[in-house]
């Protein structure tokens, strides 16, 4: 990744909080909690799940970044889902934590150099190392995926 891609990937990357806070903005309860099915997340779900996953790229890539050979730790995410209250967070706070712990991650990330995108870590689930490149490129898809995912439940939702 040169850098003038790693600048346009960090300035896609910036987009996805306020994204995600218009799009549920001023939802009422009701659309927030609505599931498609009992195996499927509601809106409330995803935006907790964006709160946690940002703490974990977060702490994931300052492992590669820092820290000598080191492994991560494998999640299943909708075990994190059931056992850590997403559905008890409150829809605005979750917005808040996604926004600001993506904007600590992008601080981070703007001060590194083009040798630091290439300091990995094992990543067992995937039988390979990872890239701190690689999780940039995660985290640029993974804010507008699930906005997707959001607009389609409010249709739903509604509909």
């Amino acid at each position: 990744m040169t850098e003038a891609e790693l600048k346009k990937n960090l300035d896609e990357a910036e987009k996805s909080p306020k994204q995600i806070a218009a799009a549920v903005s001023g939802l009422p309860d009701k659309v927030l909690r609505y599931k498609p099915s009992p195996d499927k997340w509601s809106i409330q779900e995803i935006l907790a799940h964006l709160a946690d996953i940002e703490i974990l790229y977060a702490y994931r890539m300052r492992q590669m970044l820092a820290d000598k050979n080191p492994v991560i730790a494998p999640i299943d995410q909708d075990d994190w889902a059931r056992n850590l209250g997403y559905m008890d967070t409150p829809a605005p706070e979750a917005v808040a934590l996604y926004g600001l712990n993506r904007h600590h991650n992008l601080r981070l990330l703007r001060r590194l150099k083009p040798a630091d995108l290439e300091k990995s870590a094992l990543h067992p689930e995937h039988q390979r190392k990872v890239t701190v490149a690689d999780y940039i490129a995660m985290m640029v898809k993974h804010g507008p995926n699930h906005l997707q995912q959001i607009e389609r439940l409010k249709k739903q939702a509604k509909g």
